[in-house]
C-alpha cells in the first residue's frame, strides 16, 4: 500500500525543521516498522508550508495499526523530540495506486 502524506506546518521555518531533522529520522525508525519512504518534498508556490511525503507499507500490513504502532513508540517519540507539534496544523492521507498508465506499473515494464 503506497500513501502520500501531506503536512501542512506553521511556518517556514517549521517546515525547514521537520523536513531537515525530524523526518530524517522518520526514514531510519519507519523502516524498522515496515514502512519505506520513497520520497519526501516540499511544495513549492503553495498558500502554506507544506511538507509531502510518499511512503509504502509492507505487503499485508493495516497502515492503520502500523501508524498507531508508530505513533506510540519510543522510536517515534525520540525523532519528535526538540519540535513543538503544534508546529504541524494539518496532516491528510491519502493512499495511491498505480494507475494502468504508470510508466513505473510492473505491467508497464517490459520482459527480459
Amino acid at each position: 500500500m503506497i500513501e502520500l502524506r501531506t503536512y501542512t506546518l506553521s511556518s517556514a521555518e517549521s517546515l525547514d525543521r521537520y523536513a531537515s531533522i525530524h523526518w530524517t529520522r522518520h526514514i531510519v525508525s519507519l523502516a524498522a516498522f515496515g514502512v519505506t519512504t520513497h520520497h519526501v518534498w516540499k511544495e513549492v508556490g503553495g498558500d502554506r508550508p507544506r511538507l509531502l511525503a510518499l511512503v509504502q507499507y509492507a505487503d499485508g500490513q493495516n497502515p492503520a495499526e502500523v501508524t498507531a504502532r508508530y505513533m506510540g513508540s519510543s522510536e517515534f517519540r525520540a525523532d519528535m523530540e526538540g519540535f513543538a507539534a503544534a508546529d504541524i496544523v494539518d496532516v491528510t492521507s491519502t493512499f495511491l495506486e498505480p494507475a494502468q498508465s504508470d510508466p513505473a506499473a510492473e505491467v508497464n515494464k517490459p520482459s527480459v
